[in-house]
């Protein structure tokens, strides 16, 4: 039973009812060999594979486009994903899609390659005369997806970003400088296979930023505003995805978070402790279970101009072209200067988050909470060689209005935080995160 049951409580006027959507999920060593199996079940002829220029060298790809071949399934390999997808990489997929005539979808790779791959499929089977049509208010014009989208197989390569479970999908608008993302429930994959084996390989630093995004993932899930808090929705179509923390979503980030708490620093720093990849992997998928149904907040909404304004930060383990601020780092540098602020707002979820990631809270009081949470995150981001805050991805004090811009921005993840954040808040909040230790 999660903790703080009261914190669903109902008052007049405000929503009785959570939703609970997933993706079918297939999980375990060798399921990728599956692919051609589950492609043919959901009627798919000609199949629009994506990847991105590393993987498509790796076995993964061609263990699933095999799968697909030996299943009489058409196979056509798009291998141009960018690392950090932008609106203009986003419209090439989806010319390729439009052009390719494409009956089913399947992506092997990251949240880069899943979420260019929801992209591509919607734009193909619904295309629209404006990009930002459907992408997330105020940014676009957040339109919804007027029908079914074709089925989309999820192979994901990395145990982090969660896209594999959810209807989200994220790029850089380059013209605003900032990352935005189109949310429904209609861009949810068809299916997941994921197989834990495929993170034996990955470099340290791609594991802590992965990790980190699955931490926070879960750490805002359970700490976000209940959807009992939200005034009801009137009819069921109206009730949004990221509909607040939910009796559904907290037995996720539970179980996300006690993974974590007990195998992120040994999978980050020992490639060989295939237990701890292992369980890495399923806590990404429990984290973006729950996420997908509950949403994130403020970290995440602090990220996306963290990694839209980077300017010559180049993490290790990462293809080297153009500066970037790998998606789970920037979320993660945020997060002890956020937790210290939102814990006030429910200290014993904030306790409770800390305590399932090993941080010792006996005898805490709701007043230390937020302390709490920061102090564990920062041990974590210490021991797996994270960059200490928004300064150590390059960042300074000359950049908090833009930052503080790019973040407001974010207004469908900044209303599903436990407490109000107004643009000075989120200015204070970037200044708090420049440096921890």
């Amino acid at each position: 039973m999660s903790c703080c049951h009261n914190y669903f409580e109902v008052t007049e006027g405000h929503e009785q009812v959570f939703s609970v959507d997933i993706s079918s999920i297939s999980f375990g060593h060798g399921v990728l060999a599956e692919a051609g199996d589950h492609a043919k079940a959901l009627g798919m002829t000609r199949v629009a594979l994506f990847t991105d220029p590393t993987l498509i060298n790796l076995p993964y790809v061609a263990q699933v486009r095999d799968a697909l071949k030996a299943a009489g399934v058409d196979v056509v390999v798009f291998d141009a994903v960018k690392v950090e997808p932008t609106d203009q990489s986003f419209k090439a997929a989806a010319q390729f899609a439009a052009e390719g005539q494409f009956d089913g979808y399947v992506s092997v790779g990251g949240g880069s390659v899943i979420d260019t791959c929801k992209a591509a499929n919607l734009y193909a089977t619904w295309p629209t005369g404006d990009f930002l049509d459907y992408v997330n208010a105020p940014i676009g014009a957040g339109k919804p997806v007027p029908g079914p989208l074709k089925p989309h197989i999820a192979c994901p390569t990395t145990c982090g970003t969660g896209s594999e479970c959810t209807g989200i999908t994220i790029f850089d608008l380059l013209s605003h400088r900032v990352k935005t993302g189109i949310a429904s429930k209609r861009l949810r994959p068809s299916l997941a296979l994921i197989d834990p084996g495929v993170t034996y390989t990955l470099p340290k630093n791609v594991v802590a930023s992965s990790g980190f995004d699955v931490l926070s993932h879960a750490l805002e899930s359970y700490t976000a505003k209940p959807y009992t808090r939200r005034l009801a929705s009137g009819k069921p179509a109206l009730r949004p995805m990221s509909q607040g923390a939910n009796p559904w979503s907290d037995l996720g980030c539970e179980a996300a978070l006690k993974l974590l708490g007990q195998y992120l620093v040994r999978a980050v720093n020992d490639a060989s402790d295939h237990e701890a990849r292992d369980q890495m992997m399923y806590a990404a998928t429990l984290a973006g279970i729950a996420f997908g149904n509950s949403g994130v907040h403020v970290p995440h909404g602090m990220a996306y101009s963290v990694a839209g304004l980077v300017r010559d930060f180049q993490p290790e383990g990462y293809p080297k072209h153009e500066p970037m601020v790998p998606h789970g780092m920037s979320v993660i540098v945020n997060a002890p200067s956020v937790f210290r602020f939102t814990a006030c707002a429910c200290p014993e979820r904030h306790l409770h988050g800390a305590a399932c990631l090993g941080a010792e809270t006996r005898d805490a009081r709701p007043e230390d909470a937020g302390d709490i949470v920061a102090r564990k995150l920062i041990e974590l981001m210490q021991a797996t060689g994270i960059p200490n805050g928004v300064g150590g991805v390059g960042y300074g004090a000359a950049d908090v209005p833009g930052l503080t811009q790019g973040a407001w921005a974010q207004q469908r993840l900044l209303t599903n935080a436990p407490r109000p954040v107004s643009e000075a808040d989120l200015s204070q909040l970037y200044r708090d995160a420049m440096c921890y230790w």
